[in-house]
């Protein structure tokens, strides 16, 4: 059976790399399972798993990292976000001592998107000494079989230290299937090799000096509740000079349920990216010009959007698809009103 935070092998584990970080010693998160210590001491690669009131999807997710193959060592951090039931945690718990996978489970109490990768990724830093990168899926994805290998032989020879791999979407409702061409869909890029920045933490691969250069909190927790955490922390990411690469062989699917393939959550998902690209923009560039420079840029994306989005009707042969460039440009010119839309403070309706 695992040992909890309340075994002696705990306190042996967590004093001595907490001790080496820098951190500070109070964490909000408790451990309620882990692998012994020699189990997990020479891990190099450690795949976070955030997850909130989903033990199902989770124990899918958790399958198929089970499932990867190449031989790769690696460790799982699965960290539950919903500090009550804590059914995640409950269910990771079961499996990690059933010995589906290696790791830790633990519970940030505090909601939040970015509170829990803080999380996930601080104690990772401080629980494996060995620790070269770190790993993301979402409890709503799985990853194909060689998603591991395929991210780690690009690590080994790639010159950047962040890497984004394909996420294809899995439509529960199979008639909206046709949605997958939509740009809140679709991966943004599609071809293995250097990028300029990465924009979502649904696939990834960091490498361990980009979170110690970044310091700590490395999300921005603001960001919780609107999401946008990833793309603030890439985009900080590129202004201290790391560099971005494309894995498009380190694929996952992505369930998508039918709430997310009606036409208000679509409309939704596209106000709200286009307010968060205008609030990390002037984030970017602070002060009056740089305001007047992001609304400017606002004003020409509206005025290009009916052009643009009917290119986009024609291509994809949808109007609901089409009208993508309009709402984002919309969702930024929201932004400067203050009006943010927080679609992950009810996590289960999203």
């Amino acid at each position: 059976m695992a040992p909890t935070e309340n075994d002696p092998i705990f306190d042996a584990i967590a004093a001595v790399p907490l001790a080496a970080t820098g951190f500070d010693a109070t964490e909000t998160f408790t451990i309620v399972a882990r692998s012994p210590e020699e189990a997990l001491r020479g891990v190099e690669s450690v795949v976070c798993v955030p997850t909130f009131k989903r033990p199902d999807m989770l124990e899918a997710t958790l399958r198929s990292l089970a499932a990867q193959q190449g031989g790769r060592d690696f460790a799982v951090i699965v960290v539950e976000n919903e500090g009550i039931e804590r059914a995640g945690a409950t269910r990771a718990k079961a499996l990690l001592e059933a010995g589906l996978f290696k790791g830790l489970v633990i519970v940030e109490p505090r909601q939040g998107n970015c509170k829990a990768y803080n999380a996930a990724w601080r104690c990772a830093l401080t629980r494996f000494p060995a620790l070269e990168q770190l790993l993301g899926i979402d409890d709503d994805e799985q990853a194909e079989p060689g998603w591991l290998d395929a991210f780690l032989r690009a690590a080994e020879t790639a010159p950047a230290e962040l890497f984004g791999g394909s996420v294809t979407p899995a439509f529960e409702d199979t008639s909206r299937a046709w949605l997958k061409a939509h740009p809140v869909f679709r991966s943004h890029y599609s071809v293995t090799g250097p990028i300029p920045i990465l924009y979502s933490s649904a696939n990834y691969l960091i490498r361990r000096r980009v979170l110690e250069r970044l310091g700590f909190p490395f999300l921005d927790e603001s960001f919780d509740f609107t999401g946008g955490g990833d793309s603030d922390f890439f985009s900080r990411a590129k202004a201290a000079g790391f560099h971005f690469w494309w894995v498009q062989e380190a694929a996952q699917t992505e369930t998508m349920p039918a709430r997310r393939s009606e036409s208000d959550w679509i409309a939704a998902r596209a106000f709200r990216n286009g307010a968060l690209s205008a609030q990390i923009a002037r984030r970017q560039q602070p002060g009056l010009a740089g305001r007047l420079t992001v609304l400017m840029k606002s004003l020409a994306l509206l005025a290009a959007s009916p052009f643009r989005g009917l290119a986009l009707a024609l291509r994809t042969h949808s109007v609901l698809i089409g009208l993508y460039h309009a709402q984002v440009a919309l969702g930024r010119l929201m932004s400067e009103f203050g009006v943010a839309n927080e679609q992950y403070r009810k996590p289960e309706k999203n």
